[in-house]
C-alpha cells in the first residue's frame, strides 16, 4: 500500500513521522510547499513528490493537513492539484481544520471522480501527534473508516466516527470553541485574581485543582508561569479556527456572541505580535493589557 502525505507542519510532519516508524509494507510518499520541512522524513526513509499532482498518481490513500481551506484547495484543485490524479477508490482523508460545508464540497468533489472521501481533524497539538495521542474525530462512510482504522490507531489514540461527510469537522469546530474560550477565560481570571491581590502561586493552586477549570489548561502551567510560550498549537492558528466557528455558527444561524468576543481578542492579540507563539499567550496579552 502506498500512502500519500501533504503538509510538513507542525502537526503533519509528526503524524506522517509515526506512519513511516510504523510503515510495515506500505510506502510513504510527501509533499510540503517547502521541501526543508520534509528532510528529515525523506531521510529516513519517506520518498518526496515534486508536487500534489505527482503525488496523487502514485498513492491509494491520501492524507492532508494544511492550515486552512486556501491551502487544501490549492493542494486538491489548483494547477498542480492532486485531485485529477487520484485514481477511483483512492481515499483522501483531510485532517486539516475547515468548516463542515467545506468538507462537503470536497466530499461532493470527489465524488464525482469516483474518489473516496472522509473529513478527519484531530483533537492534540505537538506533542499528542508526536506521541501519536492524537483524538480523530471522522466524518464519511463506514467502510471508508474502516478503511482508514490502522493508520488512525498509528497516528492516534482514538478515532470517533461522529457520522456523514462534514460531521468530523463539526465537532472539531465545538471541541476548539471550548479549547479558545476556556483558555481565555482561564487568562482573564488569572490577570483578575493577580489585579485583586491573589498571588499567582495562589491562583494556580486552587484554580488548576477544582473542578472549574479543564484539564487540558493543568498543561500550559509551566508557560504561563514562565511566560514562555514555546509553540505547541500557535495563537495566529486558534484564531483562525475561531473564525470558521464563526464562519459555520452563520451558515446555520447560531448566535455565538462569547466566541465572536473571544475570536476579538485573539486577532488583536495578533496585532500584538503574538501570532507565532501558542495560544496560551492569550494569558500575556491580557496581563499586559492591565498594566501588571
Amino acid at each position: 500500500m502506498k500512502i500519500g502525505f501533504i503538509g510538513m507542519g507542525i502537526m503533519g510532519s509528526r503524524m506522517a513521522g509515526n506512519i513511516l516508524r510504523n510503515q510495515q509494507d506500505r510506502e510513504i510518499i510527501i509533499f510540503n510547499r517547502t521541501q526543508d520541512k520534509a528532510t528529515s522524513l525523506i531521510n529516513n526513509g519517506a520518498l518526496w513528490a515534486d508536487s500534489p499532482k505527482a503525488l496523487g498518481k502514485q498513492v491509494d490513500i491520501l492524507f492532508t493537513m494544511l492550515s486552512n481551506p486556501e491551502a487544501v484547495t490549492n493542494v486538491a484543485l489548483g494547477e498542480n492539484g492532486f485531485l485529477d490524479t487520484l485514481a477511483p477508490d483512492t481515499l483522501w482523508v483531510d485532517c486539516s481544520t475547515v468548516h463542515p460545508s467545506f468538507s462537503r464540497k470536497m466530499a461532493q468533489e470527489t465524488g464525482n471522480k469516483q474518489v473516496r472521501f472522509l473529513d478527519a481533524p484531530v483533537a492534540g497539538s505537538k506533542n499528542q501527534a508526536e506521541n501519536a495521542k492524537l483524538v480523530f474525530f471522522v466524518g464519511g462512510d463506514r467502510a471508508d473508516v474502516k478503511t482508514c482504522q490502522s493508520l488512525f490507531e498509528i497516528m492516534g489514540s482514538k478515532f470517533v466516527h461522529v457520522g456523514g461527510h462534514g460531521m468530523g469537522t463539526s465537532m472539531k469546530l465545538a471541541i476548539n470553541l471550548l479549547l479558545g474560550t476556556s483558555m481565555a477565560g482561564f487568562a482573564e481570571g488569572m490577570v483578575l485574581g493577580q489585579a485583586l491581590g491573589i498571588s499567582q502561586e495562589m491562583l494556580f493552586n486552587v484554580l488548576l485543582g477544582g473542578p472549574v477549570v479543564a484539564p487540558f489548561v493543568s498543561t500550559k502551567k509551566e508557560k504561563l508561569e514562565r511566560e514562555d510560550y514555546d509553540v505547541e498549537f500557535p495563537l495566529r492558528w486558534m484564531q483562525k479556527d475561531l473564525h470558521m466557528v464563526a464562519t459555520a455558527a452563520n451558515e446555520v444561524g447560531v448566535a455565538i456572541p462569547v466566541t465572536s468576543s473571544v475570536k476579538e481578542v485573539y486577532r488583536l492579540a495578533m496585532q500584538q505580535g503574538l501570532g507565532q507563539e501558542d495560544f496560551s499567550a492569550i494569558y500575556s496579552f491580557l496581563k499586559e493589557g492591565t498594566g501588571n
